[in-house]
């Protein structure tokens, strides 16, 4: 894939603001994106295997955070060369700022988030996603809900209204680019295969992120972080009501979201 033309900009402006994301395809190396894919996997293992991954925190419903390292930078670079971190500039420019480098680990035995924003809609920013690796409706695509980046849903009214009624799919290839802000609600879904499935996420303008160097943190190694739930004992015994009884989550986004401003976020 090369630079990105003036035509595929307009074309890919037109596709954003209807549908809140665009999907990119062959952008980042495959070669070395299989080589990042086996450093994610063998840290994991490790951490897993030597009792330093915390326990709960995303890990027993199956969705962790992750910080990539040093080795995902050349993943950056090649969106820089091929005009993507432009595009997600030109797409979103008063939402665009610092760099925060991340990755999602699904992990086998996944089960399926709920619908949700990433942060609150009056903080918006920008994504983009890079698959490390295949990504279908196997080992956990993302399902989004084209154009619920326009209006902001309080969770009772995204559920009462069952605006998720339109849900998609998103399978990428390894080294496809997705490019979607914020406020697209969305959700992880299932991991059905026996491999962690790896995907990073790129960050400009996130809340709290400062201008600086993204890959240094943690001395450039890779680092696994808790998503959604909190790895202390409360935290386990919501994410295990969680896993086992969905329902009592999803009542209890709604009753909460009557209320405040819980409902615009997780």
């Amino acid at each position: 894939m090369n630079a990105l033309s003036t035509d595929d900009v307009e074309t890919f402006k037109s596709s954003f603001a209807r549908d809140g994301y665009v999907v990119l395809r062959n952008v980042v190396p495959k070669h070395q994106l299989a080589e990042l894919r086996l450093q994610l996997l063998d840290e994991l293992d490790r951490s897993q295997r030597s009792g330093a991954l915390f326990t709960g925190g995303g890990a027993i419903s199956g969705h962790l955070n992750c910080f990539p390292g040093e080795g995902a930078r050349f993943a950056f670079e090649a969106l820089q060369e091929r005009g993507v971190v432009d595009l997600t500039r030109t797409l979103a420019p008063s939402a665009f700022g610092a760099l925060r480098a991340g990755c999602n680990m699904n992990l086998p035995g996944s089960v399926a988030q709920h619908y949700h924003m990433d942060g609150i809609f009056t903080e918006d920013f920008m994504i983009v996603n890079v698959a490390v690796t295949n990504t279908d409706l196997v080992n956990g695509a993302i399902d989004v809900v084209p154009g619920t980046q326009k209006k902001l849903y309080k969770y009772c009214d995204f559920a009462a209204g069952r605006v998720y009624r339109g849900t998609t799919r998103l399978p990428l290839q390894q080294g496809d680019v997705l490019v979607r802000t914020s406020r697209l609600w969305h959700r992880g879904m299932p991991n059905k295969s026996s491999i962690p499935r790896p995907m990073l996420a790129f960050t400009f303008g996130e809340k709290g992120v400062r201008e600086g160097e993204a890959f240094s943190e943690s001395g450039g190694k890779i680092r696994f972080d808790p998503n959604w739930f909190k790895p202390t004992r409360l935290g386990r015994l919501r994410e295990r009501t969680f896993v086992t009884a969905p329902i009592t989550y999803s009542a209890y986004r709604f009753v909460t979201s009557l209320f405040d401003d819980k409902g615009y976020d997780h």
